[in-house]
């Protein structure tokens, strides 16, 4: 394997793909949002015309430190603080559970604290990481959510797979006194170690389906698909970035042990969806992939779609 080629499996980025701010130290939600610089409040105005004519029904949600607008809501959108929105997962630091980072999207639009669960798995010889990802937004888009993102740590890839017996993303409900807040930070984590044992199941079964080199050429060729009549450059693009996927299949050094099969087929889009180059960087390509790691990635669901078919 050439330099090059080993270098591209080994040269990382940070998981959380360079965004937020690192809150090891925090000893509670309020000292992350601190840290982060998320300790801000959105207060509602009205909004009115250039003539000054008041637009009924509708606020808007705006940062009370830079007036900048996150949103324009209907009048009964109640406004969930940041701070408002986080404060249950103190409760979750006393089972071992530690904030890592936090941040923002979209200007300020999606706040989102990911926290570090405190087991560790043995899934298939690789050694996976849960961690949550807990999120909130002013723009009316969203309720609060939680979503379950293991990871490699080999490879640092998210394993975030959608299951069909195992939650990977909920949502939580704005409580305010202790015992609801104990409430939902048990039901978090009931619910992170369910698909955490989930996913080991799903993997084991994965790892016993086995690919010829042939299958798996069709399912990358079924991922990235060319057009039927395309353009020169179009050409170019999907047969690099299949080779890029075929590479990471094939020449990984950490799936060499893991045998020609549906598992290694899974990380290896995992790790092509995680780690590689765009054909085209915009502006928002980091947090557009953050926001991938939290939804769920399409590319990696119809990878586990087709295996699963196998």
């Amino acid at each position: 394997m050439s330099a090059n080629v080993e270098s591209m499996f080994y040269v990382r980025e940070a998981p959380w793909h360079g965004l937020g701010v690192r809150v090891e130290s925090a000893l509670s939600s309020e000292e992350a949002l601190e840290l982060s610089g998320l300790n801000w409040t959105v207060v509602q105005r009205p909004i009115m015309t250039s003539t000054y004519d008041l637009i009924p029904g509708y606020k808007a949600n705006i940062r009370d430190t830079d007036n900048q607008v996150l949103g324009v809501v209907t009048d009964r959108y109640r406004v969930v603080q940041n701070a408002e929105a986080f404060a249950f997962t103190d409760t979750l630091l006393g089972e071992g559970v530690k904030y890592e980072t936090a941040g923002s999207l979209q200007n300020g639009r999606k706040i989102w604290l990911l926290a570090k669960l405190p087991d560790k798995y043995i899934i298939e010889g690789d050694q996976i990481e849960p961690y949550l990802v807990f999120s909130s937004s002013h723009d009316g888009s969203g309720s609060i959510k939680v979503a379950m993102t293991p990871i490699r740590v080999v490879c640092q890839n998210t394993l975030n797979i959608a299951l069909s017996t195992a939650k990977r993303v909920w949502s939580t409900v704005h409580v305010g006194d202790p015992a609801a807040k104990m409430e939902e930070a048990h039901n978090t984590l009931l619910l992170a170690e369910k698909y955490m044992g989930r996913l080991g199941m799903e993997f084991s079964q994965l790892s016993k389906v086995r690919l010829s080199d042939q299958k798996v050429m069709e399912y990358i060729n079924l991922l990235l698909p060319m057009d039927d009549q395309p353009t020169e450059t179009h050409r170019k693009n999907i047969t690099r970035i299949r080779e890029d996927m075929k590479l990471r299949y094939f020449e990984a050094p950490d799936l060499r042990h893991v045998g020609k099969n549906a598992y290694r087929f899974l990380n290896a889009v995992s790790d092509f969806a995680t780690h590689a180059k765009p054909l085209r960087e915009t502006a928002s390509y980091r947090e557009n992939l953050f926001a991938k790691t939290m939804e769920g990635n399409p590319l990696i669901d119809k990878a586990y779609e087709l295996v699963m078919a196998a």
